[in-house]
Order: structure tokens, then C-alpha cells, then sequence
């Protein structure tokens, strides 16, 4: 069995923290049939692999098992980006993956593993391919998360874009529900709305929809919470709609990027100009 020691991934601020410790919450609220959990967004670079990574750790910190899947075995660069050290059993031996898994190359306890945190394992894509469909097809697919359904209280599946290519259609046949990641002010309504589509075609309980990236000094550094399903230009989102503020979304999760002085007291003067949008957004909120 291979151990995964995850060398970029600082600690997120407090309200962070607890964004993604409500939204675990809210999660565990779908029922407790909702173990195996899709991750996907629109198109790439919307940051679906940075929420599924902290969730992994929300879990974890909640006292549940959890295991992340890094199912975009096209364009991976889950490891890359997070510093991840891999141990093999041998210590010899190089890490098969996903990939391989799925190609019937060997066994699930040569690709699942511990990662130091506690509580949380993790799968790798391996080897990224340019034909992935065929290995997603299998039956092993289904058999795997279901194996890991039994073991573990949450099995997180970080799947590619769903409008980029058709992967996250056939993964979410095999997924209890789906959580949308979407990019502040970068998705259109319509390409939400085909996204959404796509999904709900599969017969994949949509969960809800994370809100990223956004400007948090345009909201007043405030985290919100929608039930009614509607957020904006982007529509039908689902039960779940959060906000995180975008200093603390750098990938590599161990600085945190923050606006200039100069550009912070410009937002906040046009915030106290008391224009009708700004107050009808204070209200939504609160």
C-alpha cells in the first residue's frame, strides 16, 4: 500500500475554514445514501480540484474517513500542484495509478493509500491518458467506488470539466450526487445551464454549486449562503450556493494573495456611496 505525504497545502484562514466546514455539514444534510461525491466545473482552471482537496481535509477534521479519487486522468495535475510525495510499498516500485487500476494492471491496494492527515486517503490518476473513455467504461469504475463506498463514511471524486469533454458524464453515472465548482463572473447562464443538463441527464443527484473565486471586497469580505436555489446571471444552481474570497485560493495553498491597499480603499469608497445595487446586495446576503 502506497502512503501520500501532501508537501503544498498550507492552512486556510478562519473564515475559509469554516466556509468549508459548513458546506461539509450541508453535505452530509443530502441523506445517507450520498456517500460517492462528484467534483466538476464548467470548463478547467475554475479551481474544482482546490474544493475537492479542502473538503478532503474538512471531512478529515470532522472526524470522518474520507477518500479523494483523482479521476481526471486526461490532464491531472493534482500531484504536481499540491507537492505530492509518493511512497511505494517497496520502495522500489513506481506508483501504477488510476489508470492502470481501471486497466485491470493491478490491484486496488497498490493505489490506495494514506495521506498525512489523518483520517484522509487518496487514489492518484497515475499515468494521464488521451483516451480515457474506454477505461472509464469498465465496470471497474462502478466496483471501485463502490468498494470504497463500504470503507470509507465519504468517497470525493475529483472529475474533469464537464464542458470540456464527456469523462464527468460517465463518472457521475457511477456517483450518488454532483457538486458544481463555478468561477466567479467567468460562466456564461447558457454553458451552466448545458453543463447542468448534461449531469442531470445521467440521473446524478445535483447537490449544489460552489461559488469561487469571487471578489470578496465587492461583497464586503462576507460568506454567504443561498436556499433557494438561484444565484444571479448563472441561474438554476441547485440546494447549496457558497462564496469564497479569492485570497485564499492560490493553488499551492501556502501564501495567500491579497489586493493592494490602493485598489481596497477604491472598493470601499464605492461601497459607502450608497448605490441601489450595493444595498440590495447587503440585504440578499443578509
Amino acid at each position: 500500500m502506497p502512503t501520500f505525504e501532501i508537501k503544498r497545502f498550507g492552512q486556510l484562514e478562519y473564515q475559509a475554514k469554516e466556509a468549508f466546514n459548513t458546506l461539509c455539514t450541508n453535505l452530509s444534510f443530502a441523506g445517507g445514501d450520498i456517500k460517492k461525491i462528484m467534483i466538476t466545473s464548467c470548463h478547467p482552471q475554475e479551481g474544482k480540484s482546490f474544493i475537492a482537496m479542502n473538503l478532503m481535509r474538512a471531512f478529515a477534521g470532522l472526524g470522518m474517513r474520507v477518500v479523494l479519487v483523482d479521476a481526471d486522468i486526461r490532464a491531472s495535475a493534482l500531484q504536481r500542484t499540491y507537492g505530492i510525495r509518493i511512497e511505494t510499498a517497496d520502495g522500489d516500485s513506481k506508483y501504477p495509478g488510476l489508470t492502470r487500476y481501471l486497466a485491470g494492471r493491478c490491484k486496488l491496494e497498490e493505489v490506495i493509500g494514506p495521506t498525512n492527515i489523518p483520517n484522509a486517503s487518496m487514489i492518484l490518476s497515475g499515468r494521464t491518458v488521451t483516451n480515457s473513455l474506454p477505461l472509464l467504461n469498465t465496470p471497474r469504475l462502478g466496483n471501485l467506488l463502490n468498494t470504497l463506498a463500504d470503507r470509507f463514511d465519504i468517497v470525493l471524486v475529483d472529475a474533469p470539466p464537464v464542458g470540456t469533454i464527456i469523462d464527468a458524464a460517465k463518472i457521475a453515472t457511477v456517483c450518488d450526487g454532483t457538486l458544481f465548482v463555478v468561477e466567479s463572473g467567468t460562466v456564461s447562464r447558457g454553458l451552466f445551464q448545458r453543463s447542468y443538463a448534461q449531469i442531470e441527464t445521467t440521473g446524478c443527484n445535483i447537490l449544489g454549486t460552489v461559488l469561487n473565486k469571487y471578489d470578496d471586497l465587492e461583497y464586503g469580505g462576507k460568506y454567504y449562503y443561498y436556499s433557494n436555489g438561484k444565484y444571479g446571471k448563472y441561474g438554476r444552481y441547485g440546494k447549496y450556493g457558497y462564496g469564497y474570497g479569492n485570497r485564499y485560493l492560490d493553488p499551492y495553498g501556502d501564501r495567500y494573495s491579497s489586493r493592494d491597499k490602493d485598489e481596497s480603499s477604491r472598493k470601499s469608497a464605492r461601497g459607502k456611496s450608497g448605490s441601489a445595487s450595493s444595498t440590495e446586495t447587503s440585504k440578499t446576503k443578509n
